[in-house]
Parts: C-alpha cells; structure tokens; sequence
C-alpha cells in the first residue's frame, strides 16, 4: 500500500514537472499545479520538494537558465534575447541570475564554451572520431519521422545508473503487452551534463507501444513529438556519447544551416548492450530540428 502511495505522488510530481518543462515561457501556477495532483497548494509545496529537493520555482528557475545556458553555447543568438526567453526583462538581472548560479556571466560563458563541466561519461574520444586534417566524415542525415507513442520512466540522476529503471521498465507485463516484439528502446535525453549536475539530470527510459497502455506501476505513457531530426548512428561503447554529442553539436550543426529544436535528444538502443560487446553497440542518436 505504502509503495503505491509513493508511486501515486512520484507520478504526479512528475506530471508537473512535465508540465513546468513544456511551458517555461508561461509558467503554470502553483494552484494549476496543484491541481494536476488533487492536492492544496501547501501540500503540493512540500511534496514537490520532499521528492525532487526543489521548490516547483527553483525548479523552474534553474531549467530556464540552463536552457539559456544551452543557447549561448549553440545558437547565435543575442543576449538580450535568451535573457527574455528566460523570464528577465532586463539582461543586467539574467547575468546576475546565471553568475551566481554557473560562476561567470553571459557573455564569458558563451566565451569559454566549455567552461562548466559536471560529467556525464567524461569525453574518451569516439571510436571512428575523424583527424580533422581529413579521414572518416560524419555522417548525417535529416530525416522526417511520425509520433512515437511511449511507455516510459522518469530516471533522475546520472546517465549511466538508469538500468533499474530499465529492468523495471522491461519486466512490466502491461508494457511488454502494448509494446509488441517490435517495440524500440528509446532515451529521451534532457540535459546537457557539461550543465546540469549529475543528480538533477532528467532522463525518460521509453519502450515504444503499438497497443493501448494506461499509466499504471510508476511507468507512464507519453507521445515523442514527430518531425524532422538529425540522424547520426554512433558504433561503440555507451561512455563516448557524450563525445558524439559534442561533435553533433560543434560541428555538424553550425555547417548544416539547421537549427536545433531545444535541447532534448533522443537515442534508439538498436542492440542488446547485455549481449552485445561494447565496442558493437549502435545508437541511433536523433536531434530534432526546427
């Protein structure tokens, strides 16, 4: 009984963080979110931050700067202009905002790039990483692909310990059931480790379904926004994708006349990494585009 209590909040807290994420140019109201939960506005305070240690506004507040972190790093954009996207009307207030919360302004920050770093995988170079005097090039396609409807977990924390949320994931007979033999092992990937800190990254562990499926089990159902997307299949172990991300993002992406759709990402597991070696492992990465 306990378990499913917990399930019940973990499930609504995490309706409104999903609510949060999608409308951070008009943010919802702690009564609207409250409201997604049944619950006071009090209540909904204190059970938001007892599960993810945030405040629903500190919440809010750091995915805004950390999106306009991602924009000063890969879009050319103005100052001004991602100081307003976040919420600040006049830029002296967003650089104090984001010094205090990555150490440097705005503008030395677009500066250093690579300045802040909290670590995903760390940055081992990629297995067919070309010598930039000539070699292997990357290869890059757009493609235009349909909604994918999901099941799917919300795994808080580190890239690389998601694999409970895996297993929970894989053995839910309800899933496995609306999921079919074709289903396809989705990563929907929402931070940048060279930003987020590791404890705060959000990550959604996703089995494709092609049958009904309730929300039930601490397991969710969502619909993956269909359109066109960068395609870059990456051979190798999973430790070096945030290297391939790094490149798709330094390299591919101011040359190709394309623009990124946010900062979410996704990544199709196309092999089994427990029967697989490491360096034979495929991973379809898919940045969506505007």
């Amino acid at each position: 009984m306990r378990e499913r209590i917990r399930e019940d909040y973990e499930r609504c807290v995490g309706e409104a963080q999903r609510r949060i994420q999608e409308n951070l140019e008009h943010l919802p109201t702690l009564e609207e979110l409250a409201g997604l939960c049944g619950f006071s506005r009090f209540h909904f305070c204190r059970l938001f931050a007892g599960l993810t240690g945030e405040s629903p506004g500190r919440y809010a507040h750091r995915l805004r700067l950390e999106r306009a972190a991602w924009s000063l790093r890969y879009s050319g954009r103005s100052v001004v202009d991602i100081a307003l996207e976040a919420g600040y009307e006049r830029p002296e207030s967003f650089s104090r905002a984001f010094s205090v919360h990555f150490g440097l302004n705005p503008s030395r920050y677009r500066r250093g790039r690579n300045v802040v770093h909290h670590g995903r995988f760390g940055t081992p170079p990629m297995a067919s990483s070309p010598d930039r005097k000539g070699g292997i090039v990357m290869e890059v396609h757009v493609k235009r692909f349909d909604p994918i409807p999901v099941a799917y977990i919300r795994h808080v924390g580190p890239y690389a310990a998601c694999e409970a949320s895996w297993v929970k994931l894989c053995s839910s007979p309800k899933v496995l059931e609306a999921a079919g033999p074709q289903a396809l092992a989705i990563g929907v990937c929402y931070d940048d480790p060279d930003v987020t800190p590791a404890d705060k990254i959000r990550f959604d562990v996703c089995l494709s379904l092609s049958g009904p499926f309730e929300s039930a089990e601490g397991i969710s159902f969502q619909v993956i926004e269909g359109g066109e997307y960068a395609v870059f299949l990456y051979k190798g172990s999973y430790d070096g994708l945030h290297a391939a991300y790094r490149r798709l993002y330094g390299e591919w992406l101011p040359g190709s006349g394309r623009e990124p759709k946010g900062s979410c990402s996704l990544e199709i597991y196309l092999n089994d990494p427990s029967t697989t070696t490491p360096e034979e492992l495929l991973t379809e990465i898919r940045i969506p585009l505007v």
